[in-house]
Formats: C-alpha cells, sequence, structure tokens
C-alpha cells in the first residue's frame, strides 16, 4: 500500500473519507479484497487480504499483512 495518485486503468473507491486506488486488473485478479486498521497491543496498522495467494497466507497466520 502506498501514497498515489489515480492513473490511466486505476478503480477508484472512497470510504469513510478515504480514497483507495487499484489498478482495475489487480482488482480482478485479487477481489475480494478486506482492508482493516488494527490497532492492538501487538502495534498497529493495515490488515490486507485478498484473494491472492500472499494475501490468503496472510490471514491464515492471523497477523494480518502490515
Amino acid at each position: 500500500m502506498s501514497l498515489d495518485e489515480a492513473r490511466d486503468g486505476d478503480k477508484t473507491f472512497k470510504e469513510d473519507g478515504i480514497t483507495f486506488i487499484i489498478d482495475e486488473q489487480l482488482l480482478e485478479e485479487a477481489k475480494p479484497i478486506n482492508i482493516d486498521y488494527i490497532d492492538s497491543m501487538r502495534g498497529a496498522g493495515f490488515s490486507i487480504t485478498s484473494n491472492l495467494s500472499v494475501g490468503a497466507a496472510c490471514s491464515t497466520c492471523g497477523g494480518g499483512c502490515h
């Protein structure tokens, strides 16, 4: 995840005042995508899970991808 500007071929979503941008082709490969902000005793950060193998591996370890 990074800060960026939308380009041709990107899809944008706005949720709770935050704009998310993703390449449309990647979206088709990865959906569904779930982005959560977690603040726990272990630390704080974003947890991203998706249909991609990397996202699936992160979601199964319980720690998320931060």
